[in-house]
């Protein structure tokens, strides 16, 4: 096997990357499709300038056949990834250490869990996590992370000595409203004001 990096996902070819993203019994994730990552970064939000310059990791086999990757960028601030780790980064400044610029595996603006080391076959998601890991080491970043993953994913991370944090996320559920006005009328006229002025504000 070999590791290669790109800053440039079109240099994958699509059918490649989603080969690799799709699992055998959910599919494939639209936010980790090359076409969701390759837009991000065609429109220019993901790029150096912005603060998400793309490192992504190839893994390929000695006859060039793309086994493996993982969506990966080199971080100059923390926003865009809904993980608030700025105490971490006030702390290792305090300390007298540069905590960016840091490498990430998440998909940029999007809080969605998903797979992020993408491949078909399950003995390749070590590989891909020791590739990001040699890759930080090479960068000489303060870190590497790994956001909203994937349970099946947690143990290979933890097997590489990785720190396992847990958060919580809340989701919203449409039951059926036919409108906005229908949503606010099931809350308490406290919360119906507070959201109406929010509204307002924005």
């Amino acid at each position: 096997m070999e590791i290669l990096v790109t800053d440039n996902i079109a240099s994958i070819k699509p059918e490649d990357w989603d080969g690799c993203a799709t699992s055998e019994n959910d599919g494939l994730n639209p936010f980790c499709s090359h076409g969701f990552l390759s837009a991000l970064e065609e429109s220019g939000c993901v790029h150096a300038n912005t603060g998400w310059h793309p490192q992504h990791i190839i893994l390929q086999d000695d006859e060039g056949d793309i086994q493996g990757v993982v969506p990966l960028y080199l971080k100059s601030h923390s926003q865009g990834e809904y993980v608030f780790d700025h105490g971490w980064a006030n702390a290792f400044e305090q300390a007298g250490g540069h905590y960016y610029p840091k490498l990430q595996s998440s998909i940029p603006f999007s809080p969605v869990t998903g797979p992020r080391l993408l491949t078909d076959h399950k003995d390749n998601k070590p590989l891909l996590l020791e590739a990001a890991i040699m890759h930080a080491r090479s960068l000489g970043v303060s870190s590497l992370h790994f956001t909203f993953i994937e349970e099946n994913e947690v143990d290979v991370m933890t097997s590489q000595e990785l720190l396992h944090r847990q958060d919580q996320q809340f989701h919203w559920q449409n039951n059926n409203y036919r409108s906005f006005d229908e949503f606010l009328s099931t809350l308490s006229s406290r919360k119906r004001k507070n959201i109406l002025k929010e509204r307002r504000t924005a």
